[in-house]
């Protein structure tokens, strides 16, 4: 079967950054909803019309990846308004209730990236933000999409999961 809009595709691939450091490694076949919200654009380009067996190298700048690093995503917070037990790497979908800080974007996942005693640290940057990427990835698998895969776009598991430049079991969706 060739990958074409809508279809699952299954992937290994080996994803570092431009220095060669590891940033993720699928060593295991993942399935990926193809013609949806599961894949980088410039992932699905390069699948199209292609069929198990195939691999590829990608070099990703930033904007055909998670974007630039935007610095105004960026802000501090009075430590109060969060539970005693507050970490980095923790994650908030939105602002944090009671925060103080005006304007900044409500749909916007925000880590925790610092804690101090008067304040925290958050950051609705995607953790690759403003980073270049290098892939390594094989086509494992190709099988046609189930009807609710094809409603929801998405096979349902995160693209990517990050290691060495995020906390422990942060997830990159």
């Amino acid at each position: 079967m060739l990958i074409a809009n809508p279809c699952v595709v299954s992937l290994t691939w080996r994803l570092e950054d431009t220095l060669g450091r590891l940033i993720d490694e699928l060593t295991e076949p993942v399935e990926f909803f193809y013609g949806g919200d599961d894949l980088l654009a410039k992932v699905e380009e390069v699948l199209e019309g292609q069929t198990v067996g195939f691999e590829a190298r990608l070099h990703l700048e930033p904007e055909h990846a998670f974007g630039d690093y935007r610095p105004e995503l960026v802000f501090f917070e009075e430590r109060r308004i969060f539970p005693e037990h507050i970490e980095p790497g923790m994650q908030f979908d939105g602002v944090p209730e009671g925060a103080t800080t005006q304007g900044m974007p409500n749909d916007v996942i925000y880590t925790v990236t610092e804690v101090y005693d008067s304040h925290v640290v958050l950051d609705g940057n995607h953790p690759l933000a403003g980073i270049a990427l290098r892939l390594l990835l094989k086509v494992r698998d190709v099988r046609e999409a189930t009807p609710e895969e094809i409603t929801n776009r998405s096979v349902g598991q995160p693209v990517f999961t990050v290691l060495n430049s995020a906390p422990p079991g942060t997830s990159v969706h």
